[in-house]
């Protein structure tokens, strides 16, 4: 990225079922949904959304290996999107055990996510 315009960060966390994917897509959603950008083909290159350029980075508590990096991409509606991962975020207790919920335990994944927007 030769250019970066801005930085958005989110969280996002799955409660049950410990699917460190459902979080990191949380975590992007939570930083790129509340926000509107109307200038933003006006600074690209040739006033195009396609040549948006996004980095993810994602603070990932476990599981990394596990992650849908598809899915995850598939937040992100123009551009060239590039995904970096890191050890952090949080496992903390939910407090049960759900079966019905596909809980393996009572783990909570929260992952947290950087969302850079440039060209």
């Amino acid at each position: 990225m030769d250019q970066l315009l801005f930085i958005e960060t989110g969280f996002g966390i799955d409660v049950h079922g410990q699917d460190v994917t459902t979080a990191a897509v949380r975590a992007v959603m939570d930083a790129i949904h509340r926000n509107s950008m109307p200038g933003i083909a006006g600074l690209l290159p040739e006033n195009d959304l396609n040549n948006m350029k996004v980095t993810i980075r994602l603070a990932v508590p476990m599981d990394k290996e596990l992650l849908d990096f598809d899915k995850i991409r598939a937040e992100i509606p123009y551009g060239t999107v590039v995904i970096k991962v890191m050890d952090g975020g949080m496992v903390t207790p939910s407090g049960i055990v759900l079966k019905e919920k596909n809980d393996k335990n009572d783990l909570m994944y929260i992952v947290n996510a950087s969302v850079e927007v440039g060209y």
